[in-house]
């Protein structure tokens, strides 16, 4: 069934219940906001802005959404851009698309001006729904976009150039507008992180994004009574097809935006969240907070939080030691995957596992997975080659690039995932890195996020992130680009005595202390890295001979 059916139905069953709920903690004035467009404000000056929806509430605005894209003759088939932060506008936007049996096309909110404009015509866009905060950017490409593409401003004080969203979907009628959606439907298109150029197009069915919901509940034990924190983008897979648990249950659903370690624990403690998904850095931030003595777990209602859990980049065993110090009856899972894959889960560790902490995990509910190497022969069960997975999650295809997708989707259903990976004996994969990132020092494999496993357990290092640079000799060395905990020192001697325990081959040749850049999602922008210090001088660590 597609996945519009799952709002239907938990308007029907739920529709007084609270599906989404948006706090912004930044913000403690609440705007001039229609009674007709949500249930709940509330803000004072001691609280932040709060706004809250119902599952009806939601189904409805949806259902305005579509309505009012069809009423523009929006077609089935066409593509819809959502260029927005996250906000309490940004899934029903998504979901009317999809009920009209339109592309909805998420935007990266990172985007330049020339990158909204390469990915709105290489889907063949032919709406864009964008917020206050993109106004420069839009109004820059204005003159190059298609003088049919329609343009909705989600927002107050609107551009000329574009048409008030508020007020065109509040003239529209709430029914359903009962277009006949087949699993196989085109459902939306997202884009590759683009970080070795412009982005690809990656076209999903709403079959894809159906077992991602499914397996998204099944992985993590979702009942209809838990309570999901959601930070990350929403543009992004991995932070919607999480959410897509609380839509499968009917449960609720917390949009905050901002991750600062006391936004999350206020949020998680004021709406008694049970399951918060965060990433390595934000994880982090709130370990350094509470050793520093800045916040105190104790000040706040934790002890309905069951689960976090962590994605989109490997998952130093250190860091979930010292999660589990402060937080012992925490269940911890892990999961796998990429945009290709609709996003997280068709590998996760599973909340039974905290005993392999470390490894990515086995096949996700409906997956399979194996191992290749560059011929695209299975590789014996410990030895290093390219991760392959199978499921009905698989990207349909690279949207306007058959030769790409040729590149990644094999005859036989799997898909190449361009990730370095072993598998012990008991079963269960471990990533060793991008295949493209490994680094051949003196015609040794050297996989980084082995080495920056290593060293994130030194208890000064807060990130750090090693790439391979040129080198006359050896051909590439690694170099370790190390940021250190606030009110810390280490110096490079540390640094080689703590290395004594890697083998020598795998110890860093240089050292670089400074901030470890990540993207939106918390993944390492190695090619920035790359490209700020292959040639610039770099120190020598010592005892490197």
């Amino acid at each position: 069934m597609p996945i519009t059916d799952l709002l239907e139905r938990n308007s029907k069953l739920y529709g007084r219940e609270t599906a989404l709920v948006e706090i912004n903690p930044e913000v403690t004035e609440a705007p001039r906001v229609s009674w007709r467009e949500y249930e709940l404000i509330q803000s004072t000056s001691s609280m932040p802005y709060r706004r809250e929806i119902s599952w009806r509430v939601f189904d409805e605005k949806a259902n305005r959404v579509a309505n009012l894209l069809m009423d523009r003759g929006i077609k089935k088939g066409q593509k819809c851009a959502i260029l927005l932060m996250n906000c309490l506008e940004w899934l029903p936007i998504y979901f009317g698309i999809l009920k009209m049996g339109g592309i909805a096309v998420p935007l990266n909110f990172r985007y330049t001006a020339d990158e909204i404009d390469y990915c709105l015509k290489l889907s063949d866009a032919d709406v864009l729904f964008f917020g206050p905060e993109f106004i420069g950017r839009v109004e820059d490409i204005f003159p190059k976009i298609s003088s049919q593409m329609i343009l909705y401003y989600v927002g107050d004080n609107k551009p000329s150039f574009a048409e008030s969203y508020q007020e065109q979907v509040n003239n529209c009628v709430s029914k359903s507008p009962r277009i006949l959606l087949e699993d196989t439907d085109d459902a939306a298109i997202y884009f590759s992180s683009g970080t070795t150029g412009f982005p690809k197009a990656i076209l999903l069915d709403h079959m894809a994004l159906l077992q991602s919901a499914r397996m998204e509940a099944k992985h993590h034990e979702t009942t209809h009574d838990d309570i999901f924190l959601c930070i990350p983008p929403l543009y992004h897979t991995g932070a919607k097809m999480h959410w897509f648990g609380s839509l499968f249950t009917g449960s609720r659903g917390i949009i905050l935006k901002g991750n600062k370690p006391q936004a999350i624990l206020d949020a998680v403690s004021s709406e008694r969240c049970t399951i918060v998904w965060l990433l390595v850095p934000w994880a982090q931030d709130i370990l350094a907070a509470f050793d520093r003595g800045e916040l105190d777990p104790a000040n706040y209602h934790l002890s309905q939080w069951r689960l976090m859990h962590i994605g989109a980049q490997p998952v130093p065993p250190s860091l979930i030691k010292r999660w589990m110090a402060y937080f012992p009856n925490h269940k911890y899972d892990t999961n796998y995957g990429l945009s290709e894959s609709t996003g997280p889960g068709c590998v996760h560790l599973g909340m039974e596992n905290i005993n392999k902490v470390g490894a990515i995990g086995v096949p996700g509910f409906g997956w399979e997975c194996k191992i290749v190497d560059e011929n695209y022969t299975t590789v014996k069960q410990g030895e290093v080659g390219e991760l392959c997975v199978k499921g009905p999650g698989v990207m349909k295809c690279y949207y306007h690039n058959p030769e790409a997708t040729a590149e990644v989707l094999m005859k036989d259903g799997y898909l190449r995932t361009g990730d370095m990976a072993e598998q012990d004996a008991d079963g269960f994969y471990f990533l060793v890195d991008r295949k493209k990132d490994v680094i051949i020092s003196g015609g040794e494999n050297l996989y980084p996020v082995q080495i920056e496993s290593f060293l994130a357990a030194n208890p000064k290092i807060h990130d750090v992130a090693v790439i391979g640079l040129p080198d006359s000799r050896l051909g590439e060395i690694a170099a370790a680009i190390v940021q250190v905990k606030e009110g810390m020192e280490l110096t490079e001697e540390e640094l080689d005595r703590f290395c004594l325990d890697l083998p020598r081959y795998k110890r860093p040749r240089k050292y670089i202390f400074a901030d470890v850049p990540r993207n939106a999602t918390g993944k390492i922008e190695k090619p920035k890295l790359r490209e700020r210090y292959g040639g610039v001088r770099l120190v020598e660590a010592q005892n490197k001979a």
